[in-house]
């Protein structure tokens, strides 16, 4: 009993110090397969108050149920991802508003990453415009652009599906992909005096890398405006953009102009397959890692980072640029296999988005001035239950990487419905300059503010 006051003191101050940046040596053994950042160097990062660049990488709806079910399945449960590495950990509240500004406890990605984008809160299905005036908010890539920084977005999804459309345009309605897809959106039409759609927002913006799927939407031919009757892909290199297809025209891509990367007519395949969920179960399976379906020569999120970084160094450091980038990369389908119930894709996309973080820890490793980021835009719905239990919903039986069986239950919809997204709170880890800030519970909104004040954007 007369040792509790004094461990609750112990408990205090070591929180305290990790606050101020102090390193607090560890209480718990380290698991097996620990290499995170040591205390020294968490005290040394969060102390630096500027970054030059900054990474931050989104798994669409990966909830902490979606990372355990990855790292379980590949390295064991006392294994560590890539991303269970970063010095600094938090959690952050996802949800959304309604047009008077209320909460909506549900969030989609579109409000969602209005969120970060913008440091705003939004209505579900909106990109980077008010809740209920529907005007455009700046957005972080905006004002890195205004500040002289080079910028890029990768993803796995369209180009212009919500999570990338965040940064580089306004829409009432996330479904105005290309010039044909304006119907939710009149006034952003450019008869109208509007951007245009997403895919015309995002080659004006002249984001300097955009790399990922959707080639169908901006093979659409534009109907209004200085650009009629090209199609979005002959407008952007009517701008100067490099436009590539494969992985050998990316490799081929050089600093000096913008790279379109556009790999695949719409979300690019998913590398891992299996069986989806089913009601009563399946068979144990294991995952099918060489999806047929992925065509040769698509690159793979992590080599499309490497050469992203690549391409945003080599413009900084041309004559007269200002030095810094701001990259964005998301894991996308995550979130797209969850909906499906389809544990073997949602684990892939985890591990090839895992593999990107590996990238970007080992580029801040060399330029210890990036703060990288690493969160979720919402939660989503698969929950790992024991092997005897009978959910109501879809399940699946997995063995995993460790030679156990694993079972994973999506119950969040009726049986034939899409499953849908949860309200939870989702982590947020980071590693740099104002890495501390993620520390603790926030909103996604304060996302907006810590990449601001590490770039120290006006």
């Amino acid at each position: 009993m007369g040792s509790r006051p004094y461990r609750r003191r112990l408990a205090w101050s070591a929180a305290a110090l990790l606050v101020a940046g102090v390193a607090v040596p560890a209480t718990a053994a380290a698991g097996p397969d620990d290499t995170s950042d040591a205390p020294s160097q968490i005290a040394a990062q969060s102390g630096k108050q500027k970054a030059k660049n900054v990474i931050l990488l989104i798994g669409d709806g990966m909830g902490d149920s979606e990372i355990t079910l990855a790292r379980d399945y590949t390295v064991g449960a006392a294994g560590r991802l890539n991303m269970d590495k970063f010095p600094m950990t938090g959690s952050y509240t996802t949800y959304s508003v309604d047009k008077n500004g209320k909460p909506d406890y549900v969030t989609d990605s579109a409000a969602s990453g209005t969120g970060w984008a913008t440091g705003q809160k939004t209505v579900n299905g909106r990109i980077s415009k008010t809740p209920g005036t529907d005007k455009p908010m700046t957005t972080i890539l905006e004002l890195a652009q205004r500040n002289g920084l080079a910028t890029g977005s990768v993803t796995t999804a369209e180009l212009t599906d919500a999570t990338p459309a965040v940064l580089a345009s306004h829409a009432t309605d996330r479904s105005c992909a290309g010039p044909a897809d304006m119907k939710a959106c009149p006034n952003d039409t450019i008869a109208k005096g509007g951007p245009g759609s997403i895919a015309e927002q995002s080659v004006n913006h002249k984001v300097d890398v955009l790399l990922g799927g959707g080639k169908a939407r901006f093979d659409q031919k534009i109907t209004e405006g200085r650009h009629k009757g090209l199609t979005v892909t002959e407008q952007a290199k009517k701008l100067g953009y490099q436009v590539v297809t494969d992985d050998k025209g990316l490799k081929n891509a050089r600093a000096g102009k913008p790279v379109l990367g556009l790999f695949a007519p719409g979300n690019v395949p998913v590398e891992w397959t299996g069986k989806a969920a089913a009601q009563g179960g399946t068979e144990p399976q294991r995952c099918v890692t060489n999806n047929p379906e992925r065509k040769a020569g698509t690159p793979s999120l992590d080599e499309q980072t490497r050469k992203a970084l690549q391409l945003l160094e080599a413009k900084q450091s041309g004559k007269g640029k200002k030095p810094g980038f701001f990259l964005q990369v998301e894991g996308a389908s995550i979130d797209k296999r969850d909906h499906a119930a389809d544990p073997c894709g949602q684990i892939g996309e985890t591990a090839a988005l895992d593999r990107a973080v590996k990238v970007a820890r080992a580029y801040a490793a060399k330029h210890p001035d990036t703060l990288v980021v690493t969160t979720a835009d919402h939660g989503h719905t698969s929950q790992i239950v024991p092997l005897e239990a009978t959910p109501p919903g879809l399940s699946s039986t997995l063995v995993t990487n460790e030679g156990q069986q694993l079972k994973v239950n999506y119950s969040t919809n009726t049986p034939g419905e899409a499953q849908e997204h949860t309200g939870t709170q989702v982590r947020i880890a980071a590693q740099g300059p104002q890495a501390h800030r993620v520390l603790g519970v926030t909103d996604q909104t304060q996302l907006f503010g810590t990449i601001r004040t590490a770039l120290s954007l006006r």
